[in-house]
């Protein structure tokens, strides 16, 4: 089966938690704190291998979730760090952030990487919170959490040239005959379910990638049909071949096809109308084909090159694999949209993004006060509340950030319920 779209989970690793110890030893009085620290949690990197074709491993695995760091030790010994998780993706894959919507990572060639989730960072032990004033403090932290996100993975297919035109006009037949693709072939609309790739390779020694879409009709762009699940294929293709009936069998006129695929191609994107293209008329070997070319030649632009073929009986062929070599070779890669245009020159890009507030205060169905925010909650989840000084210290935190006063604001008085994630504390004066 051919997957090229998939949604999954990921979450980078926790930091492994700080420790609290002191030093004792025999003749070193007073030895003070010897707590270590955490080791980093492990991010989840995404990495191009070039034998995969398809998303299909992703169908059985939707989650994945790094290991997390070690905790801190004894003797002021550090945890290990985690061991990155190395997750397979085929080339061609684009990784989109399903909450904003921002391309995270185009990976295209093979051994290219790139972290989708970054791992927490390990929590400090008590050693790292000495001070002259406090020499011997009992204050460590947990692990910080590793970033969690759902993401889509999406799959354009690297071909250097992209066979587009309406069902049944013979694509899938020209494929197999120019490459040693085996792709089904039937008389009858939508054979051809999903895309096939396959290797030409002309007689003086040249070689390009071919790929047979399925086929698009009117509407394709606005969900219509089979064609808009693979409309997205054509954005990496350097090169488009429009394969055309001239036989009129199927009782449609080939310009009105010709017309009606350029504007869907269009309206999806642009840019694809910048892709040099090659116009194939097929089915050369039917009676009213000659006829219907010449009519099509009146009403098509008289710059366009057209090649007669017939891919039955594999007539023109070899000129045709001859101009789509020729045109490969001088039509350089199309950067997608989001890609950086020029490579060599360095940009950097100033977003002027409101800052987030660091906590928000609302009130629940039971008139309980709620506190939410990525700050404040990343502040509690690396405390050790099993130690009152730990406690202390993040109240000191809630102090300084002004979430009391924000409470005072809202008519908290002296009992009253505040909640944080799962967690209920009492307001006190």
């Amino acid at each position: 089966m051919f997957v090229d779209q998939v949604k999954i989970y990921v979450k980078g690793g926790d930091g492994g938690n700080g420790m609290v110890a002191f030093r004792r030893e025999k003749y070193v009085p007073n030895g003070g704190p010897a707590g270590g620290d955490g080791g980093n949690g492990a991010n989840v990197v995404f990495e191009v291998e070039e034998g995969l074709r398809t998303l299909m491993d992703f169908r059985y695995q939707r989650h994945f979730k790094a290991p997390r760091g070690e905790h801190g030790m004894s003797k002021n010994m550090h945890g290990k760090n985690a061991k990155d998780m190395i997750v397979k993706v085929p080339p061609g894959t684009v990784v989109t952030d399903d909450e904003t919507g921002e391309v995270i990572a185009d990976l295209v060639e093979h051994g290219q990487q790139a972290i989708i989730a970054r791992g927490g960072r390990g929590g400090r032990g008590n050693s790292r919170f000495a001070t002259p004033a406090n020499p011997a403090p009992e204050i460590s932290e947990n692990g910080e959490p590793g970033i969690e996100r759902n993401i889509t993975l999406e799959l354009k297919l690297l071909a250097d040239v992209g066979l587009v035109g309406f069902p049944s006009v013979g694509k899938s037949t020209l494929l197999s005959v120019v490459t040693a693709a085996k792709p089904k072939i039937a008389a009858y609309h939508f054979t051809t379910l999903v895309p096939n790739l396959g290797m030409v390779e002309t007689e003086d020694g040249r070689s390009f990638v071919m790929a047979d879409l399925p086929g698009l009709i009117e509407g394709a762009h606005e969900g219509t049909g089979l064609g808009h699940q693979f409309l997205r294929h054509i954005e990496r293709t350097r090169v488009i071949v429009h394969v055309l009936d001239m036989s009129g069998m199927e009782g449609r006129d080939p310009y009105e096809d010709y017309v009606t695929i350029n504007n869907e191609l269009k309206e999806y994107n642009l840019r694809l109308t910048e892709r040099p293209e090659i116009i194939v008329a097929n089915k050369m070997d039917m009676p009213e084909a000659e006829k219907n070319l010449e009519e099509f030649k009146k009403q098509i632009d008289k710059d366009a090159v057209i090649f007669p073929v017939s891919a039955l009986t594999q007539s023109g062929l070899r000129d045709l694999l001859f101009a789509i070599a020729d045109k490969v070779a001088e039509t350089p890669e199309f950067p997608l949209d989001h890609e950086e245009e020029d490579l060599s020159v360095n940009r950097v890009m100033y977003r002027h993004e409101k800052q987030a507030a660091e906590f928000v205060i609302s009130r629940g169905p039971d008139g309980a006060f709620e506190l939410t925010g990525s700050k404040i909650e990343k502040l509690f989840k690396m405390t050790d509340f099993t130690r009152e000084a730990s406690i202390r210290r993040f109240a000191r935190q809630l102090r300084s950030m002004g979430v009391d006063e924000a409470l005072r604001e809202r008519g908290a008085e002296n009992g009253d319920v505040v909640r944080l994630l799962d967690y209920e504390f009492e307001f006190v004066e």
